[in-house]
C-alpha cells in the first residue's frame, strides 16, 4: 500500500518555480502552474494546494537539490507540515527519456511522476540546526577554495614550463595560492571549533575518526549524512555507491554498477578512503588482494570497502562505540 496519495512535483528557478500535482495511480490530477520564488509565492501555492482539496497529510512535495534557490522554499513547506523530498537531479533526469520537449511545466510533471514511482527512494527533507547547516557553509566553501587552488596550481605549472619566462604572473598564482592555502586551514580550524561547541556532534565526530580512513573532514559530512538515519544501504544509495544490477528482457545482461550520481564532495573522500585503507591497512589490504586474485575488478573491490566502511561509520554512531579493530566476535557457550 502506498503511503502517499498525491504527488507534487516542484521545478525551482531563481525567480519562480513551476508546481504540478500526480496521483496514485499514476495521473496528472492539476495541470502545470507557476508562482513565484518568494513568501507571497509561497502562499499562493499553499492556497492553490486548498483550491484543489488535497490532503496535505497524505501528500508528498518533490523538487530538486538546486542550492539556494529552492532553500527557503523548502523551509516554509516543512514549517506547514508539509512532507519535503529533495532528490539528486541526476538521478531524476536518468528516470526519463531525454526526447521531447525540456519546459520547467515538463519538469514539474516529471518529478511529481518521480516521486510516485521511486516513492520508497524518496529522501524527506528536514531543516539542519544551526551548526549543523554552519559546518555546511564552511565544508562547501572549503571544497570552492581547494578547486580553485587546483586551477592554479595547474596554470602555474604551465607558466613553469614555458620557454619565456613572466616572474610578475608567476609571483602573482604563487601569492594566491598560499592565501587559498591560508583560507583552507582558517575554515579547518573553525569547522573543528563548531563541532566542539556541541557535546552531540563533538561525540559523533569522535566515534567516526576511530574508524580506519575517516579524518576532520570525511567525518563532517558523515556528521550530516546521517543526522536523520544509521542505515548504511539508505547511506549507500543516496551517495550512489550501492550496487544494483543491469538486465533487460532475456538477452542484454550487463555489470552491476552502482549509478554515479550523488553529493560529490563526501562521494570522493569515501573513494579516498577507501584507496588509503587499500594501500595502509593490513585487513583491507588482505581482502583487495584476495578479491583481485578471484578475478574481481579493482573499482568493484574499491566499491565493497566503501561499502564496508559506510557500515562501519554507522554503526558505531548507532551503537555509540568507538570501533574496536582487532574485534572477532565469539559464539556463546552451550550448555552440555
Amino acid at each position: 500500500m502506498r503511503k502517499w496519495k498525491t504527488f507534487v512535483g516542484i521545478d525551482v528557478a531563481s525567480a519562480s518555480f513551476m508546481a504540478a500535482v500526480g496521483g496514485s495511480p499514476w495521473q496528472v490530477l492539476v495541470k502545470p502552474q507557476e508562482f513565484r520564488n518568494n513568501v507571497e509565492g509561497f502562499r499562493a501555492f499553499m492556497d492553490w494546494l486548498a483550491e484543489h482539496r488535497l490532503d496535505r497529510r497524505r501528500a508528498v512535495v518533490c523538487m530538486e537539490a538546486t542550492g539556494v534557490y529552492g532553500e527557503s522554499l523548502a523551509h516554509f513547506l516543512v514549517a506547514q507540515k508539509l512532507a519535503v523530498a529533495i532528490e539528486p537531479p541526476l538521478k531524476v533526469k536518468r528516470a526519463f527519456e531525454t526526447s521531447g520537449p525540456k519546459t520547467d511545466a515538463v519538469d514539474s510533471l516529471q518529478i511529481a511522476e518521480y516521486a510516485y514511482r521511486f516513492e520508497d527512494e524518496l529522501h524527506l527533507w528536514q531543516p539542519r540546526g544551526e551548526i549543523l547547516e554552519q559546518i555546511q557553509v564552511l565544508l562547501a566553501a572549503r571544497e570552492q577554495f581547494v578547486r580553485q587552488r587546483i586551477v592554479h596550481k595547474n596554470a602555474l605549472a604551465a607558466l613553469e614550463r614555458k620557454v619565456t619566462k613572466t616572474p610578475a604572473a608567476d609571483a602573482a598564482y604563487h601569492q594566491v595560492i598560499e592565501t587559498l592555502n591560508q583560507e583552507i586551514k582558517v575554515i579547518e580550524k573553525e569547522l573543528s571549533h563548531l563541532i566542539n561547541q556541541d557535546p552531540d556532534l563533538r561525540q559523533r565526530l569522535r566515534l567516526l575518526l576511530t574508524v580506519p580512513g575517516v579524518g576532520l573532514l570525511f567525518g563532517a559530512h558523515l556528521l550530516l549524512l546521517t543526522r536523520h538515519s544509521h542505515n548504511p544501504r539508505k547511506l549507500a544509495a543516496y551517495l550512489g555507491k550501492a550496487p544494483h544490477q543491469y538486465m533487460s528482457g532475456t538477452s542484454v545482461y550487463g555489470k552491476t554498477q552502482s549509478r554515479h550520481y550523488g553529493p560529490s564532495t563526501p562521494r570522493k573522500l569515501l573513494y579516498l578512503a577507501a584507496c588509503s585503507l587499500r594501500a595502509h591497512h593490513p585487513r583491507f589490504q588482505q581482502y583487495y588482494c584476495r578479491k583481485i586474485a578471484q578475478g574481481k575488478t579493482p573499482r568493484l573491490v574499491l566499491n565493497n570497502i566503501e561499502n564496508r566502511l559506510l557500515r562501519i561509520a554507522c554503526a558505531v554512531l548507532r551503537d555509540g562505540q568507538p570501533f574496536i579493530p582487532d574485534y572477532r566476535s565469539v559464539p556463546p557457550l552451550t550448555g552440555s
